[in-house]
């Protein structure tokens, strides 16, 4: 509980792990709000079902609260109001985050006769938000009191995926990554191969205890591990002991 979770992808497709997390967050029994900016409803339930979870049934029972992004942006853009008299979640696109902070909160507060058993933030991914224009310190400005909201307050977990790229020219992207590093309790970093495709070893993620945010003295834990992705589930395994090896 409480814990910020960043998945950091570089040069290969993190959005494995963000199936992950939802899908392993609804078969908890926790409450989720999925900002998802980067694919349709349909996607996202496409690949739930094949790892066991209805995304249909859970927005119908209320576990799960569900923006769809692109959609949201288009009926923004062209002037069509999703639920007539209430701002959309991207007002931003006019003004500030401040109406997407609203809306998560609004949408993990738990209400009465609620029986979920946390609240959940799920962010995929958060570099659309500069794409769609706003400032990275409105980017970074909105996770802090997401942060403060669903962690310390409510005793929830948030998770978001960036992208980043280590040798990118899009500055702004790679300072709101680098910042969110710092905050991060937990990092898990999904690189892709620097030898390049092989059809047994997808990538290698890093996963990082940031031990050193709450103990100045201690070093973050730092494990690595390769990865290959299948059809409904991914397998791990040290450096060096995939099959193309063995």
């Amino acid at each position: 509980q409480g814990q910020f979770t960043l998945l950091r992808d570089t040069r290969t497709d993190g959005s494995f792990l963000v199936h992950h997390f939802l899908s392993f967050y609804l078969r908890a029994g926790c409450k989720v709000c999925f900002v998802a900016l980067l694919q349709s409803f349909s996607h996202y339930s496409i690949v739930a079902q094949k790892l066991g979870v209805n995304l249909a049934a859970a927005k119908e029972r209320g576990q799960l609260v569900f923006l769809e992004g692109l959609k949201s942006c288009l009926d923004l853009l062209f002037g069509v109001e999703e639920q007539p008299g209430q701002p959309s979640p991207l007002q931003f696109l006019s003004s500030d985050l401040r109406a997407l902070f609203d809306f998560v909160r609004a949408s993990l507060t738990p209400g009465d006769g609620d029986s979920w058993k946390g609240p959940v933030l799920l962010v995929d991914d958060l570099s659309v938000l500069l794409s769609l224009g706003a400032a990275p310190v409105a980017v970074l400005d909105f996770m802090h009191y997401c942060r403060m909201s669903v962690c310390c307050q409510l005793k929830g977990n948030v998770v978001v995926l960036v992208h980043s790229n280590e040798d990118s020219e899009d500055e702004e992207n790679e300072l709101v990554v680098n910042s969110l590093c710092h905050h991060s309790d937990l990092i898990l970093w999904a690189e892709g191969l620097a030898t390049g495709f092989c059809k047994d070893v997808h990538g290698q993620i890093k996963i990082i205890k940031r031990l050193s945010l709450w103990k100045a003295a201690e070093q973050d834990q730092v494990q690595i591990y390769q990865y290959k992705i299948q059809d409904r589930n991914v397998t791990f395994f040290a450096r060096g002991l995939s099959a193309a090896v063995l």
